[in-house]
């Protein structure tokens, strides 16, 4: 589906015809200049990939206006939270997307941060434009307590496939639910989400952290998963200071 009609042509198209225009006329003429005809193919190209991106936004703001918001089908008991899975996300989004010229396709990539994965995703338009988005993921597969949990094999898979959902409902600005945090209503009281949690909890292992002083610092009396995301701000900002004091200590 185009967004443009024929009729309705956008001015970088009309531009780029009126190039191409000048192109055929100058192949015609046997005593072109070559450097001249190459500038003027550069700029064509220009041209063509210019309107592709336009018809591709174009198409994005109309696929995203006819998205919804997504029920929760699914609950993570760690954090006593419900999330949209990426079956019911792409059910729901696929129908709209592709009939919108869209297709996606998902890979992987080095993260520079230790211990993740980049996931990749290439969002391609039949206009001739595409786009790619990343997110990194956590895959040391490391539980509450720092110990191990998971194969490095399962975790690089868990986090391929929390990426991939993460990316498909952030692309098309999809929310699930009332609000969304991983599935969850982030009033002041809620906990914090499966992602800063295990960001918080690396921190806090990494620093060696006394986590009773830190608690009482931030007045929560309760383990890490029930701290509150309306205290997550505040909670990164003391382990920011901690860190500085360290690295002033082993200076």
């Amino acid at each position: 589906m185009n967004a443009l009609t024929k009729t309705e042509e956008s001015p970088v198209a009309e531009y780029g015809d009126s190039i191409l225009a000048i192109i055929a006329k100058a192949a015609s003429d046997p005593n072109v200049d070559i450097d001249k005809m190459d500038r003027l193919l550069q700029m064509q190209e220009r041209v063509q990939n210019r309107a592709a991106e336009l018809e591709f936004n174009t198409a994005m703001n109309a696929a995203q206006s006819e998205m919804r918001p997504i029920s929760a089908d699914a609950s993570n008991p760690q954090t006593r939270s419900k999330y949209a899975t990426h079956a019911k996300l792409d059910r729901a989004l696929r129908p709209i997307y592709t009939a919108h010229g869209f297709s996606l396709s998902f890979d992987e990539g080095e993260s520079p941060k230790p211990d993740h994965i980049r996931v990749l995703c290439y969002v391609a338009h039949t206009g001739g434009f595409s786009r790619t988005y990343h997110r990194d993921m956590p895959a040391d597969g490391k539980g509450a307590k720092g110990g191990d949990v998971m194969t490095k094999t399962h975790a690089a898979g868990a986090a391929g496939s929390y990426g991939a959902r993460y990316l498909l409902k952030g692309i098309w600005n999809v929310a699930v639910g009332e609000e969304d945090q991983d599935g969850n209503d982030v009033g002041p009281t809620h906990p914090i989400s499966v992602s800063q949690y295990n960001e918080l909890g690396k921190r806090i292992r990494d620093l060696e952290v006394n986590e009773p002083v830190f608690f009482k610092v931030l007045q929560h009396n309760g383990p890490l998963e029930e701290l509150p995301a309306s205290k997550f701000a505040r909670a990164m900002q003391q382990l920011d200071v901690k860190a500085k004091q360290s690295s002033k200590a082993g200076a």
